[in-house]
Formats: C-alpha cells, sequence, structure tokens
C-alpha cells in the first residue's frame, strides 16, 4: 500500500502494478529516449508550480476559481499557433465572463503543452477484420488504422517534448507580451461566434470592462502602473499516464530540495488509474506539484479517504484537486458522501466539475458525442449539491477548442446529429466550441453570484 512513510524515488512507480501502458517492443530504444529525455531542460519550474499552488489553496478557501481546459488530446498534425491562440483566446473570454461577471479571481490552467496521452477501455481496436493496438495518443502512437503507425513509438516522447516546449513558449509570449492585456478584450471574439447571442452578452460584458478601464485610466491606474491589467499568469497541465515520459522529467528543485515533475505545473490522475497501490498514484505521491484526481461514479468515501492520505499527507492547502466526473443525473446520488466524508476528516481539497467524461454517448449518426444540455445539467447538480452541503463549488474542468467544431450537440448553434460530420477533428473525444464554452462560462458566472447572494463572499 502507498504510504507517505515508504520510501519514494522517480522510479519507485516500476515496483508497482500499472495500467493503461503502452507495450514497446524495443526496450532499448525505450531506455535511450528516457535518458534522452532526463538531460533535456524543464518545460517548467518548480517555483511556478508552487505559485499555482499557492493560488489554489486560494480556490479551496472559496477566495477564488479554477478554470481549467483545453484539448481532449494535443495531436501532431494540428499543431500550429493559429490554434494554440484560439485556444488562448477562448481562455481568456471564459476568465473575463467570470471575473468580472461574478468578481472571482480565476486561476487559469490550460489542459495544454503536455496533454498528448488518452487511456483507452480496450487495449486492440478491430476494424474490416483486422486487430491493432488502440489508439493511445500522439506520444505513443499514430491515429490512422495502420500496422506500422500503431506500434508504441518511444520517439514520440521526444516530439511531444519538442512541440511542448513550443507551446509554452508560445503562450508565455501571449500572456506576458500584451496580448492577454484587459484593454484587447473586444479583440478576442473568435469570428465564427461573432453572430452568436453569446457573443452579444460577451461584447456587451466587455462594453462594461472597457467604461471600468477608461475610468481607472482617469484615476492614474493604467496598464503601465498595475501589470495585472496587460498580462496574466497561465499554467499548464495534463494527465500524468505515461509515466516513462513523466519520470524523465522529473528533477530536485535547487531551491527546496523536493522533487518536481516539471513536464506541467499541475498533473491529474484518471478514473481508470487511481489504483492505491498502482504505479500512478506511487509516482504523483512523491512529486510536490499540485495534483488532481478525477473521480467517477465509482467512487466512494472509503476509497477516497486513502487516496487523500496517499497524495496529501500532509493536509496542504492547494495540493489537491479533487475532479469529479459523475455524469449528468448521478451527482446527487454519488457527491454528497465524498464531500460529508472529506468535511468530516478535516481535509483541505479543491471541488471542480468535469461535467465531460460522464456525459459521452455515441450519436445516430455513428459519432461519440456529448448532449450540450447533458453538460449544462451537470454543473448545475455540482453547483446544487455543494450549495446544500455547505461546501464551495470551485472549479471547472473541460475539453474545449478555439476551434469552430461540431463535435458536442446543442448550444445556441443548434448542433444536431446531422451537423457533427461538419466538422469534426477531434483525436479522441468530442470538445465544446468556442460559443458552447462562451455560454458555459456565464452560466459558471450565475451559479457563483448565486452562491455569493446565498453564503456571503468567500466560503473560507
Amino acid at each position: 500500500m502507498s504510504s507517505p512513510n515508504t520510501s519514494w524515488s522517480p522510479a519507485s512507480w516500476r515496483t508497482r502494478p500499472v495500467q493503461q501502458m503502452p507495450d514497446y517492443s524495443d526496450q532499448a530504444r525505450l531506455s535511450h529516449v528516457e535518458q534522452q529525455l532526463s538531460r533535456f531542460p524543464p518545460l517548467v519550474f518548480a517555483g511556478e508550480a508552487r505559485r499555482l499552488q499557492k493560488s489554489l489553496a486560494d480556490v479551496a478557501a472559496g477566495k477564488a476559481f479554477l478554470l481549467q481546459g483545453g484539448d481532449c488530446a494535443e495531436s501532431f498534425a494540428e499543431f500550429s499557433a493559429e490554434t494554440i491562440r484560439d485556444s488562448l483566446r477562448l481562455l481568456l473570454q471564459m476568465a473575463v465572463i467570470l471575473t468580472f461577471g461574478a468578481s472571482y479571481p480565476v486561476v487559469k490552467v490550460g489542459r495544454l503543452a503536455g496533454q498528448f496521452a488518452k487511456p483507452r477501455s480496450a487495449d486492440m481496436e478491430r476494424q474490416t477484420g483486422q486487430e491493432l493496438p488502440s489508439y493511445r495518443g500522439d506520444i505513443i502512437n499514430g491515429l490512422e488504422f495502420d500496422s506500422a503507425l500503431r506500434q508504441p513509438d518511444p520517439q514520440r516522447m521526444v516530439n511531444a517534448y519538442a512541440q511542448s516546449s513550443a507551446t509554452l513558449n508560445l503562450l508565455r509570449a501571449f500572456a506576458q507580451g500584451g496580448y492577454a492585456d484587459l484593454h484587447q478584450v473586444h479583440r478576442w471574439t473568435l469570428d465564427f461566434v461573432s453572430a452568436t447571442p453569446q457573443a452579444e452578452r460577451y461584447r456587451a460584458l466587455a462594453d462594461r470592462l472597457t467604461e471600468t478601464l477608461a475610468f481607472m485610466k482617469a484615476c492614474g491606474l493604467t496598464s503601465d502602473t498595475i501589470p495585472q491589467l496587460r498580462e496574466t499568469e497561465l499554467f499548464t497541465s495534463h494527465e500524468a499516464l505515461l509515466l516513462p515520459y513523466e519520470q524523465a522529467l522529473t528533477r530536485i528543485d535547487s531551491t527546496s530540495g523536493d522533487w518536481y515533475d516539471c513536464s506541467a505545473h499541475m498533473l491529474w490522475i484518471g478514473d481508470r488509474t487511481r489504483d492505491l497501490d498502482g504505479a500512478h498514484i506511487e509516482f504523483a505521491r512523491g512529486i510536490h506539484n499540485p495534483l488532481g484526481l478525477k473521480c467517477g461514479p465509482s467512487m466512494t468515501p472509503d476509497t477516497l479517504l486513502p487516496l487523500i492520505d496517499a497524495l496529501n499527507p500532509h493536509n496542504t492547502p492547494g495540493r489537491l484537486t479533487l475532479i469529479i466526473r459523475m455524469g449528468a443525473g448521478q451527482v446527487a446520488e454519488g457527491l454528497p458522501a465524498l464531500i460529508r466524508a472529506v468535511q468530516r476528516e478535516g481535509r483541505t481539497v479543491v471541488w471542480s466539475c468535469d461535467p465531460m467524461h460522464g456525459n459521452t454517448v455515441k450519436s445516430a449518426s455513428g459519432y461519440k458525442t456529448r448532449p450540450f444540455e447533458r453538460i449544462l445539467q451537470e454543473v448545475r447538480e455540482f453547483f446544487a449539491v455543494h450549495a446544500a452541503e455547505g461546501s464551495y463549488a470551485g472549479g471547472i474542468h473541460v475539453e474545449m477548442t478555439g476551434q469552430n467544431v461540431t463535435e458536442c450537440t446543442g448550444g445556441v448553434q443548434a448542433i444536431t446529429d446531422e451537423r457533427l460530420a461538419d466538422r469534426y477533428h477531434t483525436h479522441c473525444d468530442p470538445r465544446l466550441n468556442a460559443s458552447q464554452g462562451l455560454e458555459l462560462a456565464f452560466l459558471l458566472a450565475e451559479e457563483l453570484k448565486r452562491g455569493q447572494a446565498v453564503g456571503g463572499e468567500g466560503h473560507g
């Protein structure tokens, strides 16, 4: 059993049962790639991860809100500056809606610069009588149903590192170089959203924000004197699934002497790999990054509390985010017992809602999709349960893109089953498009304002 008292090293996960790991046929090549990665510079820095944990401690105390979103699975083929910029624009728009609409500081965490590996329900996929390894993300194998491309290739980890590095470089330039300046708020609207009701609501909010900024300027408060007006802090996250990659990028921080996984600021453990005695929990418990833990409908208090003890033995605020993914109609059944157990034991966590993964269905046209109304329903249920239990609904975790895709049905664009084929581009799971993302953000702002009216500002 994983225990805080058991000796830990970045490689100690190798002594534990492991799930969702590819079967590399060439172990010597895998070892060579791991050694190569271990010599590469870190993608993120320990000090940045500590700043994120401090911000998440504010979320846990009810003083801020976590907005975590981005691609289902990043791909090598669709990598471009425009794709990254458009995803950032949507995050910035959603954050403005939450900050200005609900008066909450927003902690922005992207599913970017490392979200390449995906768990799968089956190891093999069968098409037209042929069986090949399932696609597990571009960091492992290829999407095309081809015998050579479906073989796990260690070299893909190097390619993923390079793309993550380039993505981070661009994100930092956008976040710190003026693109995120609040005076640019009108310019963030994506062209294909401009004719929707959500864009009208956003423009009205942006007009109010512009008036506020003009007043502040008259008082001598400008982007030159207040850096927070012209730049933002954006953190990165992904699922810690491919452990050879994560281990290779784990380093000792020279300031604190602690181990950090320098592939991302925040890592999370999926619902399929949260075995207390398994390799993924063993790896995660020893790194000092903020952690997320996905909690599906099978999670019980008896399962959850030992996992919390393993991942956050010192009950450090901001260390652990519980990402609830139960599906619309199941939240009221499964979540209250988890909240009560955490409150009874005095554990400090961030409660975040993943309304995507529990609401995946197959459409009549054969596409994997997510009905947008069910996504909104799960969010409403999540807030309602927390209000009833006296706890704080502190975050949202969504798969989304700034591209004009038709992958989730519904929303103000009224995407139907028949229209899914128009622009269905995802490599794995269906994502919200920008219009649906804005609609979700307005709902979140309303729920947060309702919570303030009931319980007062802050829940700490």
